[in-house]
């Protein structure tokens, strides 16, 4: 990222030289139609000049091609300056979006203090209103040609009526910028509402299911109803403030064309300009309603875009959490943890040589999740004490992509996505390992459920299959990775005691001579291990096979036994 994107003001100028060439065409373009606007008015006053003067068909055949020339250009120019100027403006939406979305994917994450739902706004309205700045200037630029237009045409009338002119439009634009500041930090502060209200509804759903075990929901939905309130009445103070804004402008306007229509009928009747400059002048008063409209709604759409960039910028400014090293592990797929201390881990150490399969069990379930989040990367390596080596080199020296390439952790709440099966088992599309890893993971049943097979539909997080079949779901797309190392945090606490049998069996089999590490306390899964370590109170008190730890240990047996 380059130092300007870093600011509000940064963004909304890569957004301007990025576009300058699409901001020309388009503010050529719009500067015709505007001039062509004024024309019409002023080609009517001509017209009537001449008509009361030589009373001419000729000249009036000629006065109505030039008015025809005139709509011509003015359809034309509109027609093709907006279209330059909406395409530049998606396409550079899209350039914003794509850019905050990839922060929040990248693997090292940033430390915006912001939760997901907060970034998914920034990424969608924030982006679009920033872009906005595309067609605000040239809108701007060519409303400013129809008011001086105006203004030197009024004045070549009379110089009154072009000072009114210019007068007017500085008082009213000196008036209106107040309003727009306040315009741009109501909704600053309505953004960041609203994005707290998105990211409160995110975790409910995503919370919702444990939220109906403890009774919860009541609780959990009052407090959504308070961010939401918030939301709605900073909302609402915005929406007065636009109304002001709207309602000021319009009657500015209003009171500019009234009084260069009175001041040109009083010149008129004192005889210092003509009918057909009185004809003008009218016309004139009437059109110059529509720039100076949208030239006076322009710094509102400023200041929305400059707080749009503001918000995006707390994303792509944000710093690493991270510096991750450009190494690669060496070959081989051993996983050591060497003296590891980080919550409630105390010298946590232990090895699984390449092609072993080793079970955990974790007697507290607070270090099973914090040693997945270590080995997940998710915890910088230097947020905790000792190191975790892969492939024999330490993860701080290893960029994140190759710890990702090497080595996946599977969580037990493995996010389901909206598709189908298949593109949730193989989101590449690679198709390798498919079969497989759906028969490993007892997977066939809901497969075979449905006609469709692979290509059944999936709702948003999974919505439409039961809590066992979106945990075999996920660890089905973890088989199918293929990875060098793979971690299992709970892979089977939603399924039956025999599918548990049967998935623990299977998944030996298929990660034969790959190295397995499944940190659970289901029996099958223990059996099925080369050898168990006992994680008790943050350090390694056991290891041995499940059977014998069986009969040698007691407080073990009581742990794992069902």
């Amino acid at each position: 990222m380059t130092a300007p994107d870093r600011t509000g003001s940064g963004i909304l100028r890569t957004a301007l030289r990025r576009n300058a060439g699409a901001m020309a065409w388009g503010t050529l373009l719009m500067g015709m139609y505007q001039a062509g606007e004024t024309a019409f008015p002023i080609a009517l006053g001509l017209i009537v000049e001449h008509t009361l003067r030589e009373r001419s068909l000729g000249s009036l055949a000629l006065s109505i091609a030039a008015l025809a020339v005139i709509i011509t250009t003015v359809s034309l120019s509109w027609r093709f300056g907006m279209r330059i100027l909406q395409k530049a403006n998606t396409t550079e939406a899209h350039r914003w979006r794509v850019r905050v979305a990839a922060c929040g994917l990248q693997p090292v994450a940033r430390d915006a203090d912001l939760k997901s739902g907060e970034v998914l706004t920034i990424a969608t309205e924030d982006a679009d209103q920033t872009a906005d700045i595309i067609e605000v200037v040239p809108l701007l630029i060519s409303s400013l040609v129809a008011v001086l237009v105006t203004a030197v045409a009024l004045g070549m009338a009379n110089v009154w009526l072009g000072v009114l002119v210019i007068v007017g439009t500085v008082a009213i634009l000196s008036i209106l910028s107040v309003l727009s500041k306040r315009i741009g930090a109501g909704t600053r502060e309505q953004q960041a509402r609203v994005a707290r209200a998105g990211a409160k509804v995110a975790d409910l759903i995503s919370g919702l299911r444990p939220l109906h075990g403890f009774g919860g929901t009541h609780a959990a939905f009052l407090s959504y109803r308070k961010v939401s309130t918030e939301a709605r009445s900073q909302a609402v103070t915005v929406a007065k403030v636009n109304g002001a804004y709207a309602g000021a402008a319009q009657t500015l306007n209003a009171v500019l064309a009234t009084a260069v229509t009175l001041t040109a009928g009083w010149l008129a009747f004192d005889g210092r300009i003509t009918i057909g400059q009185l004809v003008m002048a009218v016309g004139l008063a009437q059109f110059i309603m529509e720039p100076l409209k949208l030239f006076s709604e322009m710094p509102k759409y400023v200041m929305i875009a400059r707080a749009s960039a503001e918000r995006m910028a707390l994303v792509l400014a944000a710093p690493a959490v991270m510096t991750p090293g450009t190494e690669r592990p060496a070959a081989g797929g051993d996983l050591e943890v060497d003296g590891v201390r980080y919550g409630s881990l105390r010298e946590l150490k232990f090895h699984v040589s390449a092609g072993e399969f080793v079970a955990i069990a974790a007697y507290q379930p607070r270090a099973a999740a914090e040693l997945v989040s270590i080995l997940a990367v998710n915890v910088p390596p230097g947020a905790y004490g000792g190191v975790v080596r892969v492939g024999g080199r330490e993860v701080a020296d290893l960029s994140i992509e190759a710890v990702r390439e090497r080595m996946l952790v599977n969580p037990y709440d493995g996010e389901i996505f909206a598709g189908t099966l298949r593109t949730n088992i193989d989101p590449a599309g690679t198709g390798r390992l498919v079969p497989a890893a759906v028969e490993a993971s007892m997977l066939v049943d809901v497969v075979a459920l449905h006609p469709e097979g692979l290509d059944y539909g999936v709702r948003d997080r999974g919505a439409n299959l039961s809590g066992g079949q979106r945990q075999r779901l996920s660890l089905a797309r973890a088989l199918a990775a293929d990875a060098d190392i793979l971690v299992l945090h709970d892979p089977t606490t939603a399924v039956d005691a025999v599918t548990e049998q049967l998935i623990a069996r299977n998944v030996a089999e298929l990660r034969r001579g790959r190295t397995t590490v499944v940190i659970t306390s289901s029996p099958a899964l223990l059996d099925a291990a080369d050898r168990v370590l006992v994680l008790d109170d943050g350090v390694i008190t056991a290891e041995d096979t499940h059977r014998n730890l069986l009969t040698t240990d007691e407080n073990y047996s009581l742990a794992v036994a069902r």
